[in-house]
């Protein structure tokens, strides 16, 4: 159960164990998806032009309700800024960070009917499924073969994320590595290869176990192997707090450099769950969307059609730099972190607090520690992820915040992508950073019944142009785990 949960959103499902019939299993009550029922729980590069803002700063003297206020104060010690000097990707629209972004822009879908494996008999038969996807360049091909998907993805993430910040191999061996660390989190682990060491032992017996089944289930193992990979002996370890997993990540990786234990973090998300032992797991929860003659429209965040989540994979990740780093290498400069919160429910294993406190509290947090004030923020990417509680939830949260939503657009990348689960926030944090180079927002596809209690402009269908002035990116997961991300236009 445990490894079930740690994978799937906060999706708003409600778990009551109840009494059941003869044989005492439990049956399980759900609801916040669907209706309640019971059941038995079974690159090319981007111009310089679009890096380095050369905007004078702007006075941070902002205009709130008929009064003036002063903004907190950030960070001005370029030893703890942090700033974003590299992304990297793995995803459904291919490992290219700009044909990533500009599918977005197009409203596409990357939804499509699984072939990966046969799902004919499945009740939910479609997923943000990669297709072609290529590690020539960056595995070997014996290690290739071997890794489990999750590995894959985190591996060529992150080495694209290295070559976008000029940290390719010739480089970093001139450099001092102890103060280079990877934090790449998964919510579920090398799944297939534990479903594969799992199914070895019961149809042929423990001698016949794989000795890379441990080491390629475990979730540390994509830190471990993009710091082997590269020499990377800084901070090295893996956050798994289910689809708030990558945010998790940003947010510790951050704090090392702050601290002065790092000057650059290789940090993201990596996540590899459509196949057998995934898809059905989510199907026992009831926490997908069931439309099977209409996947591309089955992911609608806000909408009141929306019946559930869609599975998605892929891997995020950025280069976390200290100002100060990334100036004396000349390095090119995305988006500066300006800080982040983490809290939890303690409320419920699957259930978002209806109140909203843990979720409104983080974001509150979040722009404490990035010393902003709530009117300056003006996009969100939120988590959104198309299910009935959930969605509703992170809404009135936002609310909370921000009393003022009049200035403030809000999207949802999985409309598009499906949910990346441990990968997610990842992917969510380069849509962010690419809307704040390009001053366009992707929009929120499926969008045809919006919730009426859903005041906020979420980007309807089509892309929308917007200067973002600071952008928070929200990632919730299961177990309460909430988790809020700041990003903004670097200014000298």
């Amino acid at each position: 159960m445990a490894g079930i949960a740690a994978g799937i959103s906060s999706s708003g499902v409600l778990l009551r164990a109840r009494e059941s019939g003869s044989n005492g299993a439990s049956l399980v009550q759900y609801s916040g998806l669907r209706p309640s029922a019971n059941m038995p729980i079974a690159s090319t590069r981007p111009s310089a032009s679009w890096l380095i803002s050369t905007r004078a700063p702007k006075c941070r003297i902002i205009k709130a309700h008929a009064s003036t206020i002063s903004a907190p104060t950030r960070e001005t010690d370029p030893k703890k800024r942090v700033v974003i000097t590299g992304m990297g990707l793995v995803s459904v629209f291919g490992n290219d960070i700009d044909t990533f972004y500009n599918k977005l822009l197009e409203g596409e879908s990357g939804i499509s009917l699984i072939d990966r494996f046969d799902a004919s008999n499945f009740s939910v038969r479609f997923a943000g499924q990669i297709r072609d996807f290529s590690s020539k360049g960056y595995i070997d091909g014996k290690n290739d073969r071997r890794l489990d998907d999750s590995w894959r993805y985190c591996l060529v993430g992150g080495k694209r994320a290295l070559e976008d910040a000029n940290l390719g191999t010739e480089v970093l061996e001139k450099m001092d590595r102890t103060k280079i660390g990877v934090l790449v989190g998964t919510g579920m682990g090398g799944l297939t290869a534990f479903s594969t060491g799992v199914e070895a032992l019961i149809q042929k017996g423990y001698k016949k176990i794989t000795p890379f089944f441990i080491p390629y289930s475990i979730t540390n193992m994509g830190s471990a192997l993009l710091a082997i990979d590269n020499g990377l002996m800084g901070p090295n370890y893996s956050i798994s707090t289910a689809c708030a997993t990558a945010n998790y990540c940003f947010f510790s990786a951050a704090n090392h450099i702050r601290k002065g234990e790092a000057e650059i973090m290789v940090a993201g998300g990596t996540e590899a769950a459509v196949m057998p032992t995934g898809v059905a797991g989510f199907i026992a929860c009831r926490a997908l969307s069931q439309r099977n003659g209409e996947p591309q429209g089955a992911s609608r965040p806000w909408d009141k059609d929306r019946d559930g989540f869609v599975m998605g994979e892929g891997a995020g990740v950025l280069i976390m730099e200290s100002l100060e780093s990334a100036m004396k290498r000349g390095a090119k400069i995305y988006a500066e972190y300006l800080g982040g919160a983490i809290t939890c429910d303690a409320h419920h294993m699957t259930d978002p607090r209806s109140d909203g406190l843990g979720v409104s509290s983080c974001i509150k947090k979040s722009l404490e520690d990035a010393g902003v004030s709530p009117e300056e923020v003006n996009y969100v990417n939120a988590h959104a992820t198309s299910t009935l509680a959930g969605d509703l939830a992170e809404v009135n949260a936002i609310k909370k915040v921000f009393k003022d939503t009049s200035e403030i657009k809000m999207n949802g990348t999985k409309s598009m992508i499906g949910h990346g689960l441990g990968a997610a926030g990842g992917l969510e944090a380069i849509a962010t950073i690419k809307a704040i180079n390009t001053g366009w927002l992707h929009p929120t596809i499926n969008q045809n019944n919006l919730e009426p209690d859903v005041t906020i402009d979420t980007v309807p269908n089509v892309k929308k142009k917007h200067e973002v002035n600071v952008a928070i990116s929200n990632s919730f997961g299961f177990g309460g785990h909430n988790s809020v991300v700041v990003f903004a236009p670097f200014t000298p």
